[in-house]
């Protein structure tokens, strides 16, 4: 069945940006969130989102009031997904929320309607156990900033359906995206990847081996990386970078995938990265 309404679960940078994705390429878009502030916040995001595309020649004005009228949101998420063919869920990386959420959609969702998630680490698996419709759940797995990135990381669960992981792979590519199918193994492959290199980065700060900054200049300078370690640590959230870390760590039961404990630290004092105003770096106006 062809995809023609969505909705996004989870009005954070993920969430925002998914859903301008979505009505940047024709889908009707329904963005829910727990709270009307959230809400508020994420429709700013994408209106500027998708006035930056206007003004760079991207999208055409007509195009943009188009994206606007297809758009709604709210807080009521039976309502919102009643007519829906795809829920991309885009809460907090907690296994415990994301399974509330997935038992709420299945029972409120049409049975026809795809349930896929955004988690960056955690078993597609365990998320589609809670629901009655596994083979209709799925890992859809965004990078961020979403309308920049081109990947999708997509994972089957093990009862995922052949017919739904098509669906899938087919909307991403209308996305203007590359579908990358991977396994459900813990952080998949780009958490797999990625953090770890990210902790060793903290270790180096914890044992006083050089400072932030001249960290990041050896990835970026010596390696070519865009962005140092320390950096993308802060653009991606420190406490989402220490939750997929956990998740890795258990799942895999490896010492390697411990948690630097000056991660840890950085977390319980609130110094989230750029969310918070402080992280490996300050990011206050002031």
């Amino acid at each position: 069945m062809p995809i023609q309404n969505a909705v996004v679960i989870g009005a954070g940078q993920m969430g925002s940006g998914i859903a301008q994705t979505l009505l940047q390429y024709g889908y009707n878009v329904a963005l829910v969130d727990i709270a009307d502030a959230p809400l508020e916040r994420g429709r700013s995001a994408i209106e500027a989102g998708l006035a930056r595309l206007t003004a760079k020649g991207r999208l055409t004005e007509t195009a943009q009031t188009e994206a606007l009228q297809r758009f709604t949101t709210t807080t009521d998420l039976p309502l919102a997904v009643r007519d829906s063919d795809i829920v991309i869920e885009a809460a907090p990386e907690h296994i415990a929320t994301k399974q509330a959420t997935f038992k709420k959609l299945d029972a409120s969702c049409p049975s026809h309607t795809i349930l896929a998630t955004n988690t960056s680490s955690l078993p597609i698996t365990s998320i589609a156990s809670v629901t009655q419709r596994a083979d209709r759940v799925i890992g859809m797995h965004f990078m961020n900033p979403v309308p920049i990135m081109p990947l999708v990381e997509i994972i089957r669960g093990l009862a995922t359906s052949d017919e739904t992981c098509d669906t899938v792979r087919a909307l991403a590519e209308s996305l203007g995206k590359t579908a990358v199918e991977v396994k459900d193994f813990p952080g998949f492959v780009s958490n797999r990847v990625l953090m770890p290199m990210i902790n060793e980065a903290v270790y180096a700060v914890y044992e006083g081996v050089a400072e932030p900054e001249a960290i990041d200049t050896v990835l970026k300078l010596g390696m070519n990386h865009p962005m140092g370690p320390l950096t993308l640590a802060d653009f991606i959230g420190l406490d989402t970078c220490l939750a997929i870390m956990e998740t890795l760590y258990e799942g895999f039961g490896d010492s390697k995938y411990r948690p630097c404990p000056l991660l840890r630290q950085y977390v319980q004092a609130g110094w989230l990265g750029r969310k918070s105003g402080r992280g490996f770096y300050s990011y206050n106006s002031s």
